[in-house]
């Protein structure tokens, strides 16, 4: 009986819990107004000029996309403000409508690049409700597959993706490029 072997060596530091690399980010030259410097969404808001090193997507005016570091499937990104805010109450209706714009656009985009037959969008309130950075509120943008949920989540808690973030970054920035903005 063959065997396919499933190789994605550069998750071994996310696995055991160490992070993927251990340079600082880059420090922006200019933080927004209200920033957290410790939230990786507010330096993504505001470090301009180092959007791949920090898997930055699209920055419009209000909102960002970036990468998710820690992802649930390839693809997954997230879909932010660029100010601070813990509640949608926080957003202005130009806020709102800027971030379904870019959900829907990327959605597209990942769709048409990736291939991705379906997607989970989700955004979790509050820590008591699963919110990683509950200073700053996010969208999750998963994309999915026929047959991708397989045994490694249930018996192994692992997700296996086949794809660095770097080569990721480059994929998708390369395709929302022939999106147009």
């Amino acid at each position: 009986m063959q065997r396919d072997i499933l190789w994605a060596p550069w998750r071994l530091a996310y696995v055991q819990g160490q992070a993927r690399d251990t340079r600082p980010p880059p420090e922006p030259q200019a933080w927004r107004a209200g920033a957290d410097h410790g939230c990786f969404l507010c330096r993504g808001a505001a470090a301009e000029g180092h959007e791949k090193s920090l898997g930055v997507l699209e920055r419009t005016d209000r909102s960002l996309v970036i990468l998710n570091r820690f992802p649930y499937a390839n693809g997954h990104l997230l879909v932010a403000p660029l100010d601070h805010a813990a509640t949608l109450e926080n957003l202005s209706d130009e806020q709102l409508l800027d971030l379904q714009r870019l959900i829907t656009r990327w959605c597209r985009v990942i769709g048409r690049s990736m291939e991705a037959e379906g997607f989970n969008i989700g955004l979790n309130l509050g820590k008591v409700a699963g919110a990683g950075v509950p200073g700053h509120l996010h969208w999750h943008v998963v994309p999915r597959w026929s047959g991708d949920v397989n045994f490694m989540p249930a018996t192994a808690g692992t997700s296996v993706l086949p794809q660095s973030l770097d080569d990721l970054w480059e994929q998708l920035h390369a395709a929302s490029r022939l999106e147009g903005a």
